[in-house]
């Protein structure tokens, strides 16, 4: 059997998520979504960064602009989300893009923009 990368703080925050969802439901803006998620981490004593800026290097040089993590939760899970019709590949491919870029293994790409929460985990 497999285990999963950070499966009880995963869980934890997928369920806070849900929480969110459920107050809410779709048709906010993703700040929106995140505010309320940010008062949910609070009242759980989540250890997060919100739009935590990391730097981008190409060929040895840091270009002037920068990826903003939604939320780090205990420096090593992003928290990415989405307030849109549907997830597709290329925001997986995102969510992968910038697991690289900060070194971190595991990613929940969260969309509140569907009638039920959708989620993925994503893993370098």
């Amino acid at each position: 059997m497999t285990k999963l990368l950070f499966k009880e703080e995963s869980y934890k925050i997928i369920g806070l998520c849900m929480e969110v969802h459920k107050e809410l439901g779709k048709g906010f803006s993703e700040i929106i979504y995140g505010d309320s998620l940010e008062i949910e981490f609070k009242k759980n004593n989540i250890n997060y960064s919100r739009e935590k800026r990391f730097k981008i290097v190409y060929k040895g040089v840091t270009l002037p602009h920068y990826y903003i993590a939604d939320f780090i939760i205990d420096d090593k899970i992003i928290v990415e989300i989405k307030a849109i019709e549907s997830l597709t590949g290329s925001h997986l491919k995102q969510t992968l893009n910038y697991l690289a870029a900060t070194k971190i293994n595991l990613g929940l790409l969260v969309n509140f923009g569907e009638d039920s929460l959708n989620y993925k985990r994503v893993i370098l």
